[in-house]
Order: structure tokens, then sequence, then C-alpha cells
């Protein structure tokens, strides 16, 4: 691993600089509900998602259970140092945080990765804007606000969050106009604090539906998390290219999927291309989703570095 000080300085500059010249000067003007204007070179930062290991941690989603045990068991301070001898940074899933933490908590998490030269590169939430009106989207709608002054204690630049399902959207305009309105709700509390949010492809999402929510949403604080194995469609590498320009993180996954269900190794290479080309400037979080963690994320992160060159 490099240098700790050196890094955390290369690093914290990195988002200050992103920052920056993202809302410098007013948001819209580098942003404007269009593709985001980024200056200078494409830059990726490697990142490794939390819910690779979700196996290994004594909570999710609120809820204890026993960690497998072909690994040691986690917690989200040593899952920090794991990233840490990766030398890569963390994405933190609230999956894996305990029920009954507080702001205490979370700040014993930043101040754990600081001192380890790791940065938090962002934190996740499984909400789901698609429920019924009233009070089940209410909740949904609270929750996330929570987390998103929450990521703000944390640390954390980025709060991943989810729509809803491609399913439930294509009930019909309302469900949609729902959404947005509840991102936009969302998106005042993340101006507030300083957090960016970024929509997921998730749920089976299209790129259409994903490309509506944002270019809808009115605040600059708004983008879209871009998970590469999230599309079901006969070229989810289009998908990706369309997406691209509007990403403010990125999980790279190692497998994309076909409308007939078939899982296809992807092609990182091909994918980085794409990013380069929209002048990604950001984390790249490795999320693995399949077996054995612990023996085959380290592969990965080779073949992530390479194909990314970082």
């Amino acid at each position: 691993m490099s240098n700790p000080l050196n890094r955390r300085q290369v690093l914290s500059g990195c988002v200050a600089g992103s920052v920056a010249a993202l809302i410098g000067g007013g948001a819209a003007s580098a942003w404007g509900r269009g593709p985001i204007t980024r200056t200078g070179d494409p830059r990726f930062r490697p990142a490794i998602a939390a819910y690779s290991f979700r196996k290994y941690f004594p909570v999710f989603r609120g809820r204890e259970q026993q960690p497998a045990g072909d690994g040691p068991p986690l917690n989200l301070h040593q899952f920090v140092d794991y990233c840490g001898r990766h030398g890569c940074d963390a994405e933190l899933t609230a999956y894996f945080v305990p029920p009954d933490s507080d702001d205490a908590y979370l700040r014993s998490l930043k101040a754990h990765a600081f001192t380890q030269g790791t940065m938090i590169s962002g934190a996740a939430i499984g909400n789901d804007f698609t429920v019924a009106r009233g009070e089940a989207l209410e909740s949904q709608i609270a929750d996330a606000q929570d987390w998103i002054r929450r990521s703000a204690v944390l640390g954390a630049p980025h709060l991943r969050i989810f729509a809803g399902t491609a399913k439930q959207l294509g009930e019909g305009p309302d469900k949609m106009n729902d959404v947005c309105e509840a991102v936009n709700r969302c998106a005042e509390t993340a101006k507030q604090e300083g957090v960016f949010l970024g929509i997921e492809n998730h749920g089976g999402i299209s790129s259409d539906q994903l490309l509506e929510i944002v270019k809808r949403v009115e605040s600059d604080w708004v983008g879209i998390n871009l998970d590469t194995g999230n599309f079901i469609s006969s070229d989810p590498y289009d998908d990706i290219r369309r997406c691209a320009p509007y990403a403010v993180n990125v999980q790279l996954k190692p497998n994309v999927k076909t409308p007939d269900g078939k899982i296809v190794e992807a092609d990182w290479g091909r994918i980085a291309t794409i990013l380069k080309e929209a002048k990604y400037q950001g984390y790249v979080a490795l999320e693995y989703e399949d077996e054995a963690p612990y023996e085959r994320v380290p592969g990965w992160l080779n073949r992530m570095r390479s194909a990314f060159g970082i």
C-alpha cells in the first residue's frame, strides 16, 4: 500500500477538486440537468463495496445474522482495514450498521478510516420509492433523508439510493411522478448536507427509466450510481454508455445479464473505455456478489486495476 498520508492528501484533493468542478460558481454551470461537465482527463479511484462481504457481517438490514464460516467475520471497522490492506477505499453499506448505532459510532468509523489512510468513498441504502403513497412512501423518504444526514456525519461524499423496480415504474405516469417527487425532496436534504445522491439502476430499471428520473430531478446533487451489472438488456454496454455521463459513482460487477437470464463475464476493458470517453472522474467500487469473496476478491481487484489503470 502507498504511504497513507500522501495517499490521503491525493484523494482528499481529488474529492475537493471534483466537488469544486461540479458546483463551483453554481452547480447548474457544470451540470444543468445535462451530462456532468468535467475538466481534465478521466480519473478512476479504486474502492470495494461492503456488500461484497455481506455474509460475514453480524448484522444485515437491521437483523442479526450468523456470519459465514469460510472466512473471518467482519464489522465495518474491520472492513475498512481490509480495504486499506488492498490499496482501496471503502464503500460502506447501511445494511451492516448495527441498528442501535448513533452518530458517535459513525464518527468512530470516520476517524478510523482517516487514521488508516483509507477514504470512505460513499454509503448505500436499500430504499424503495415505488411503494404506495401515504405512510409507506413517507417512511421511505424519511429513512433516506436520515441516511443523507448520517452520511454527512460519516464523511461519505455520496449515498447510493434506489428508485424502485421497473415493474412498478411501468404501472403508469403517476408512479414515475411519485418517484421523482421523492428524489426531489431527498435532494433538498442532500444539498443542505453536502452529500451527492446516486440513483442506481436497480430492480430491472432500464436506462430510459433511469435517465428520465435523473433529468426530471431538479437538483444538481443527484446523479447516477452506475452499476455495471444491473442492466438486463440485449446491449448492457450501450446502457452503460448512455448513463456514464451522469454517473457520480460506479459499482463494477464481474458479470452482465442478458434478457433471457444468462449471466456472462463482463468486458471490463470495454467498460473502462466507455467511462474514459465520458470523462468520468471518481470511484470505481468492486461489488462482488458470488461465493468465496476472501478467496476471489483479490484476483478481481487485480483485474480491475489492469483494466482501469488504477
